[in-house]
């Protein structure tokens, strides 16, 4: 049997095609972000923990995309219990964070990632591509990032995608 190996970028992650579940979430200073409020932008919502390497290697290609799109993408990270106001203030000093990390109580998340009692399970990290119009247009999991798929030069590609339609194909 012949298989077909195509990029990762061409293929939809399991949550892509849904309107981005809305929320509204406070950083450690008490403002609040709602991912609605970006809407004309590509959102990024990236599911993470301040213990995870891989969250840790994502957060830098995200701080280097969110340079190189200035204006035209947000960042939205959102953290979960057992990260604390102080993990993250610590997370965010050591690592040169300056997109907003978000504190969820387990709601956002399990809307995003469609958590039920049948399926309880979170890894991390999870990254979620929001077009402009408040769709998931992709999504790339843990196993993505442990691959180390998700680099910035990937995911500046996913953006541009969404931002200019995608690239012509060579002749």
């Amino acid at each position: 049997m012949l298989a077909l190996s195509l990029p990762a970028s061409l293929i939809a992650g399991e949550f892509a095609g849904r309107r981005a579940p809305g929320f509204s979430l406070p950083d450690r200073t008490g403002k609040q972000y709602d991912p609605g409020d970006f809407r004309g932008k590509v959102v990024l919502v990236d599911i993470m923990q301040t213990g995870c390497p891989n969250c840790k290697a994502l957060s830098g290609v995200l701080e280097q995309v969110r340079t190189k799109y200035a204006g035209r993408v947000e960042v939205l990270s959102v953290v979960v219990p057992p990260d604390t106001m102080d993990r993250v203030a610590a997370y965010i000093k050591e690592n040169g964070i300056t997109s907003p990390i978000l504190f969820d109580c387990g709601q956002a998340v399990a809307s995003y990632l469609r958590i039920t009692p049948q399926n309880p399970t979170v890894k991390f990290p999870h990254l979620f591509l929001i077009g402009p119009d408040g769709v998931i247009r992709n999504d790339f999991s843990h196993d993505d990032a442990a691959k180390g798929v998700l680099t910035a030069k990937f995911v500046s590609a996913e953006i541009d995608k969404l931002l200019n339609g995608p690239a012509p194909k060579k002749r």
